[in-house]
């Protein structure tokens, strides 16, 4: 590792904002009592983050001053970890140019070249007005996606220098580009789009009706054929025929039950996965024919049950404020909303969706409304937490604030 050393330039002293502060107070105390050395790291990261992107001396000394620690420990560490830039970065971007050998083999040298001519001829160095800085780093963790730098918090992937040119110049315009891979792939999915399992059919629902047909076939037919081949009474255990014959079986037509199940049936039903539900209500033990009748009346009123309950549930649906365009003719980015990719932000716009504060406003009807627009969908709203985080969205939050002050989740 090249010798790292503190700027011969520092400022004369470093004090935590007020909500910095409490924020390291909270984070401390995370930590059992005489281990609190261990938050270090978290603490000078916060505040390389307030002093603009890199760790002055004066921070070092402070956060060593409120863990107890010798300054000598905190230089240790600062000093190692290469997270901690010792030296003013750009106000604006610093970039990271992974150089290990996927990006190198792919053209992070053209990168470099890139950043040398455009921002100085040597790493840690800002250009004329302080706006740009950058470095080479060893691998990034996208190596599917090489080459790729890293600018701040967000990496920008599948580039090529005129790419990188792009972006340098959306930083500085204050514009910065959409991070990830910048020819449009999806994470790390294959450039030329998928090459087995291509099918829409597996992933769009559509199949749901035909394995369902098929289910009910297997279910119902045979049963139905088996109860016209075959009279009740043949079917029976010889107690069970008694009182058949009596009128005082559960089963028997007086009773409105339905007929006993003949082996073929059960057979049927066994094929459908019901068998598995008979013996558990059976409580595992050999059941009687009776026993059986009683049991499988018992399962049609619960499905009959479960089915009003969810027609019900399916019933109580409200459609949400929908949008023909959006406001001002510029929508909000929904990639800020974790769990929505580029394509179900098109989803959203087709369906009239084109703002944070339309999402911030649902209600569970309004939800139930939006997941019977699109099959497979059910939960991931309330499972994702869209409605909160579109409200924080829609407050002016955004994931990264430039001051380098959090805000309160």
């Amino acid at each position: 590792m090249a010798v790292r050393r503190l700027n011969p330039e520092q400022p004369a002293q470093f004090a935590f904002t007020a909500d910095n502060l409490a924020w390291a107070q909270d984070t401390i105390a995370k930590y059992p009592q005489g281990k609190q050395a261990s938050a270090i790291i978290p603490l000078m990261w916060r505040a390389q983050e307030q002093a603009g992107g890199w760790l002055p001396e004066p921070a070092i000394r402070y956060t060593c001053d409120m863990l107890g620690m010798a300054h000598i420990r905190g230089m240790e560490i600062a000093t190692f970890y290469t997270m901690f830039q010792l030296s003013p970065v750009g106000s604006k971007a610093h970039v990271q140019v992974c150089g290990t050998t996927p990006c190198m083999l792919r053209g992070s040298g053209d990168l470099i070249s890139v950043c040398k001519n455009r921002i100085a001829g040597h790493a840690h160095e800002t250009n004329a007005d302080g706006t740009l800085s950058w470095e080479e780093v060893e691998c990034i963790g996208v190596c599917a996606n090489a080459p790729v730098v890293q600018v701040n918090k967000d990496t920008y992937e599948d580039l090529t220098a005129d790419q990188l040119n792009k972006i340098l110049d959306g930083f500085l315009a204050g514009r910065p580009p959409k991070p990830g891979s910048q020819t449009g792939r999806t994470a790390s999915c294959p450039s030329g789009g998928p090459t087995t399992l291509a099918d829409p059919a597996l992933y769009d629902g559509s199949t749901i009706g035909a394995w369902k047909k098929r289910f009910d076939e297997t279910a119902t037919a045979p049963t139905e054929a088996a109860q016209e081949s075959a009279p009740p009474s043949a079917l029976a255990s010889p107690a069970h025929k008694e009182q058949v014959a009596a009128g005082t079986s559960p089963a028997s037509p007086a009773a409105g039950a339905p007929p006993p199940l003949h082996p073929a049936a059960l057979t049927a039903m066994a094929n459908a996965g019901l068998v598995k539900e008979l013996e558990e209500r059976g409580g595992g033990k050999a059941l009687s024919a009776g026993e059986l009748d009683r049991i499988k009346a018992d399962m049609i009123r619960d499905r009959a049950i479960a089915g009003a309950a969810a027609a019900a549930a399916a019933s109580t649906v409200v459609e949400p404020e929908l949008l023909k365009e959006p406001r001002g003719g510029t929508a909000d980015d929904f990639s800020l909303i974790w769990g929505v990719a580029d394509k179900l932000v098109d989803k959203l716009h087709a369906i009239g969706i084109w703002h944070f504060d339309q999402i911030a406003k649902w209600t569970p009807e309004n939800v139930a409304w939006f997941e019977s627009q699109l099959d497979g969908f059910k939960g991931r709203v309330m499972r994702d937490k869209w409605i909160e985080q579109a409200g924080k969205l829609a407050s002016g939050w955004r994931p990264d604030n430039k001051a380098g002050e959090r805000p309160k989740e």
